[in-house]
């Protein structure tokens, strides 16, 4: 648009087919320009300085020197928007979520194929997009880099909640990190949770891993049929809706393919819509970081059936994007900082078993067992 600046990118990769291609991905699009390539993180890093990208698309495995070092190197001297492209070998994975951790904004799948050519055709602006929009954050802000199963900064105490309760989260760009920030602090008996991150397949199992060595709760990637319980959290497979289903006093998910909402597979408003659906007033939902407004609509229909409803405020957002939507819906009950969000959630449940055992006194809400932690902060 006249007066506004293009964003300008800068890809690194070693490649030259794959910069080819990425480029050629962006090339139509009116608002990005491409303005260098480069082989390796030592011409990158002259590029940067003479061409001044507003973001950066980063391979990770590179000659002479590796993605994720040059990442850290570039956080800590010259902060930038990066998305990491990366192949689907499963160390490949790990080291793109890795790279997050350091404060990459965004991970694509590296194009192998004529499918996965079209694919990134469709995702790479909007992530570009996002990354330009994104506030840049430190490496090691959400303090869960050191974190594990058995050791975990201040993890909160469980509180009684009716066994029908249901925990829902939503996020896009910046939610890895702000994920983990927030299962993190949970107890391992907390409540059932639903999540749905904006993320690629074959991605979203080694963040649910990485997720299941660094919570209380065990974490796994979604499939389809598996009951939801408490202690259980379920991801999203990356390119597939989940669905939350309720059937003889029980929760199990339902994973199916089917048309991108907001542009998105999977869905946050597919997926809190379902719960709206099936957990009604039993739920408590958060739609946290993210460009866009998938999740806003169906937040506010989780709040219409009767949830509890949280987004997460601006100043803690990478991008405050799908939670501004949702305020601006009347679909967020709270907006919260990041880090209050996991004991806003435990106490939503809390009030809402209360509430239940107020109204039927026969009614035997369970005591979900404390796990001993610090006390918070």
């Amino acid at each position: 648009m006249p007066g506004n600046p293009k964003i300008r990118v800068l890809i690194v990769d070693d490649s030259a087919i794959v910069r080819r291609i990425l480029a050629e991905a962006l090339s139509g699009e009116s608002d990005i320009e491409v303005v260098g390539t480069a082989p390796d993180p030592y011409v990158a890093r002259d590029k940067i300085l003479a061409l001044r990208p507003d973001v950066l698309t980063l391979d990770i495995e590179m000659p002479r020197m590796d993605g994720l070092t040059f990442l850290k190197k570039l956080m800590q001297f010259h902060p930038l928007p990066a998305i990491i492209i990366s192949s689907l070998a499963q160390p490949s994975c790990l080291a793109a979520l890795q790279a997050l951790e350091f404060g990459a904004v965004e991970v694509l799948a590296k194009p192998g194929g004529p499918y996965s050519v079209g694919e990134l055709r469709q995702n790479l602006a909007h992530k570009v997009r996002a990354a330009a929009a994104a506030r840049i954050r430190r490496p090691g802000i959400a303090g869960t880099a050191c974190a594990t199963k058995t050791s975990a900064p201040a993890r909160l105490l469980a509180p009684a909640v009716s066994p029908r309760t249901v925990l829902a989260i939503g996020a896009s760009t910046g939610g890895t990190e702000a994920i983990a920030n927030v299962l993190s602090l949970l107890p391992q008996s907390c409540p059932g949770i639903v999540i749905t991150q904006h993320i690629p397949a074959q991605f979203s199992r080694a963040f649910a891993k990485r997720l299941n060595d660094l919570c209380a709760m065990d974490v796994k990637e979604a499939e389809d049929g598996d009951p939801l319980r408490p202690g259980l959290a379920l991801i999203a497979p990356g390119d597939f809706h989940m669905l939350l289903r309720s059937t003889g006093g029980r929760y199990y998910v339902s994973v199916k393919t089917g048309p991108r909402v907001c542009y998105q597979r999977p869905s946050v408003d597919v997926l809190f819509s379902s719960v709206a659906e099936a957990a009604g007033a039993d739920a408590v939902g958060v739609l946290l970081t993210g460009m866009g407004n998938d999740g806003a609509h169906g937040l506010l229909k989780m709040r219409q059936a009767g949830a509890h409803t949280i987004a997460q405020n601006e100043a803690t957002c990478v991008v405050y994007g799908m939670p501004r939507e949702a305020v601006a819906l009347g679909a967020a009950a709270q907006i919260l900082p990041l880090p209050a969000v996991a004991e806003a959630m435990l106490a939503a449940a809390a009030r809402r078993a209360s509430a239940l055992d107020r109204s039927a006194p026969d009614a035997n809400p369970i005591h979900l067992r404390p796990v001993l932690a610090a006390n918070q902060s």
